[in-house]
């Protein structure tokens, strides 16, 4: 069967790793936009049902990061010993299965236990898709692929702000329960797309990776523990990994239930916002991606941390009208710029062979952030009854991350 599928994959009139990153974006549209950004979505129909106020709402997005920082620990491991095609399926299969229990339950702890087990899942499958990109493409031409990958959480922004909606005008109190499973069933049917697609490299095609290899890559760099430079790179990206995901998911996850809750907007307006910075952000990656190839990652992480802490500022004057749109411009435009130049600058600097395992190791410095984001927010704005404070937090961790972007040097700076 599977020599059947590969001649016929093997007929595309282009190169398979293009294929591979549009599997790829799929992926991450479930495995981020469906088990994870969705939440922000659901999170106002869900809180009001279940009576959950600021402080535990940021617990369940704290439940799924902290699954998140679990599984970027073993990840690189799991991805040696099985491949990418097992980890991705293994991954989003997790996670679609917590997702259909999740609209089963009612109890908080129950609650933050299964998204704490999507995130597992989400974790396994990013890491995954992230080092495919070493695989398959070479450095001139990885951030431009992986910028396309990471499209598919704006996808997953666009279909939620549209359907999440009407599922709760229709369903009411149980809306966030049917829109919790019909998530998970997209995710389904994107695991079983990447079981039968996804080839873990090249070679197994016959196949040479997209782009012209300028410098040598199998160098002393590729080892995680190989010197002091390598760990001050690593420490490096991770740290400014650390602060985007700190900022970034106060925004994403808390954004909808602040235009519900103190913009006064209803909720099919705030989907529309919801949608818009999807729709937006399906440009951030290949654009900035493409920008850092050429440019290099540190300016290209300038440029994108400057238009975030511009977003955050703009949302924590909690004014309407013209601050709050450009805040979801300017968000939208760079909304997922920052992981598409991670995931080139782990192959930049380690090379394909440990990419993900690098990638995995600033991913779970990443998670620090991610976990104590939504538990702050929601802690501040119960102390000040909103979240413009919340914004404020954001807006500071962006510029910290913009002044230690401009320390980072181009990989052949420290291969000496």
């Amino acid at each position: 069967m599977s020599r059947v599928i590969d001649s016929i994959l093997s007929r595309l009139p282009f190169h398979y790793g293009w294929f591979i990153a549009f599997t790829g974006m799929l992926s991450i549209l479930a495995c981020l936009g469906f088990a994870r950004f969705v939440l922000g979505m659901i999170l106002p129909s869900m809180s009001e049902a279940l009576r959950l106020d600021y402080v535990e709402m940021g617990l369940l997005g704290t439940g799924n990061f902290f699954g998140y920082l679990i599984a970027v620990l073993f990840a690189g491991r799991f991805i040696a010993l099985f491949g990418a095609r097992v980890s991705i399926f293994a991954g989003l299969t997790l996670a679609w299965v917590s997702m259909l229990l999740l609209g089963f339950s009612s109890s908080l702890a129950i609650l933050v236990f299964l998204f704490a087990l999507t995130g597992i899942g989400s974790g396994i499958t990013n890491v995954s898709v992230m080092g495919l990109v070493s695989r398959w493409f070479e450095r001139d031409k990885r951030g431009r692929a992986s910028g396309f990958i990471v499209i598919g959480s704006g996808f997953a922004l666009i279909i939620s702000g549209w359907f999440v909606p009407i599922i709760n005008s229709n369903y009411l109190q149980e809306g966030w329960r049917v829109n919790w499973w019909l998530s998970a069933l997209i995710v389904f049917v994107v695991s079983i797309i990447n079981l039968i697609t996804v080839r873990n490299s090249p070679e197994e095609m016959s196949l040479r990776p997209i782009g012209c290899s300028t410098t040598k890559e199998d160098g002393p760099l590729l080892d995680l523990r190989s010197s002091l430079y390598t760990r001050g790179i690593a420490l490096h990206l991770g740290i400014i990994y650390l602060l985007f995901g700190f900022s970034y998911v106060i925004y994403i996850t808390f954004a909808v239930t602040a235009f519900v809750n103190e913009y006064g907007f209803p909720e099919s307006v705030a989907g529309k916002f919801w949608s818009l910075i999807g729709l937006l952000s399906l440009f951030s990656g290949p654009v900035f991606g493409s920008l850092s190839d050429r440019f290099g990652r540190g300016r290209g992480l300038m440029i994108v941390f400057f238009i975030q802490m511009l977003a955050y500022g703009l949302a924590a004057t909690g004014m309407n009208g013209m601050p709050l749109y450009l805040s979801v411009l300017f968000f939208g435009i760079t909304g997922w710029a920052i992981p598409s130049i991670m995931a080139a600058a782990a192959g930049d600097y380690f090379g394909p062979v440990r990419a993900p395992a690098a990638f995995g190791y600033i991913t779970f410095i990443f998670g620090i952030g991610q976990i104590t984001g939504p538990i702050a927010a929601g802690m501040v704005a119960d102390v000040t009854g909103g979240f413009s404070s919340s914004f404020a937090m954001a807006s500071a961790a962006a510029a910290i991350a913009i002044v230690l972007s401009s320390f980072l040097k181009r990989p052949e700076a420290y291969s000496g």
